[in-house]
């Protein structure tokens, strides 16, 4: 069944390579945007989050909403103020959705929201799964308080899927893009101890994921969106030197040289999330990548 779905948070890595692949599954899809901007095929609404406006319009034959709107984690140091901002644009966003929902008649069944692995915390070696606590730290009440938003919700009978991202292998964006450039320039290394678990996951399995949850009316709750066999961070940093045909340096980048330059942002390479996928394969969900070296000769080589 085809569905009309409103995307926030559409210009960001997952909200394009999404959009795409709806159109061409023959979804309709619209935006929320701050911005007008103009895009074939698809219809643009404005709203403000900090101003809490919103062209309630956007509901029009909607029947999904994929909720993907929030500040960038590491766009910049972590000051109080940016703290705030980095929590605000996720719960102050979910806030004004709901808002529109009940001020205005709609037919919204499925809400699908993008939450983090960050959830956990840093938990070491402890495998992780969507019953595991919420942990300490920014990211983990960061990511508490935004699904702790989504789940008001099921006040408006809406299914909710809320998905913990883990670490997203895309060429040239993000986080990949951020650990390959200085391995591109001879100088990569492990960060920290380089035992830290890092729950990565293919681009094109994280859309892949999304399309499932829209498609799919009995998966609920909360999903750890990641590959299921998540490795450290040494072993990252290898494989990726591997399939740039790079050297690793045998020494480590000590934390402290990470926390004197990110602060405490540096906690976002830093910490260890050994996260289970076992969810999302019980629900019938079937990766295109399991293993590292393949996701990662797929995107360097294919």
């Amino acid at each position: 069944m085809k569905k009309h779905i409103l995307i926030t948070g559409a210009t960001g890595m997952i909200g394009k390579e999404l959009i795409r692949t709806l159109l061409k599954t023959g979804h309709s899809v619209s935006i929320l945007s701050r911005k007008p901007v103009k895009t074939k095929k698809i219809k643009v609404y404005l709203w403000d989050v900090y101003k809490q406006t919103i062209d309630q319009s956007c509901l029009d034959g909607v029947d999904t909403i994929v909720h993907l709107a929030g500040e960038n984690i590491a766009d910049k140091k972590w000051t109080k103020e940016r703290k705030q901002q980095i929590i605000d644009s996720r719960v102050l966003s979910t806030d004004l959705l709901y808002k529109a929902m009940k001020e205005t008649p709609n037919q919204v069944k499925d809400f699908i929201s993008a939450s983090a692995v960050g959830y956990y915390g840093d938990c070491g070696d402890e495998i992780l799964t969507e019953q595991s606590e919420k942990g300490y730290g920014f990211l983990a009440e960061c990511c508490a308080q935004w699904e702790a938003a989504v789940d008001k919700g099921k006040s408006l009978s809406l299914r909710i899927v809320k998905l913990r991202t883990g670490f997203i292998l895309k060429k040239g964006a993000g986080g990949l893009a951020s650990m390959d450039k200085p391995i591109r320039f001879f100088v990569g290394a492990p960060l920290g101890t380089g035992k830290q678990w890092v729950p990565w996951i293919h681009i094109k399995d994280m859309i892949s994921i999304y399309l499932f949850a829209i498609e799919h009316p009995m998966m609920m709750g909360a999903f750890n969106a990641c590959a299921p066999y998540p490795v450290t961070n040494k072993t990252l940093t290898k494989s990726i030197a591997k399939s740039l045909h790079r050297p690793v340096w045998p020494i480590h980048v000590p934390e402290g040289v990470l926390q004197s330059i990110l602060g405490e942002m540096s906690t976002v390479a830093l910490i260890s999330n050994n996260t289970s996928a076992q969810k999302l394969l019980d629900y019938g969900f079937t990766f295109n990548f399991t293993q590292l070296d393949d996701a990662l000769n797929n995107i360097y080589h294919a």
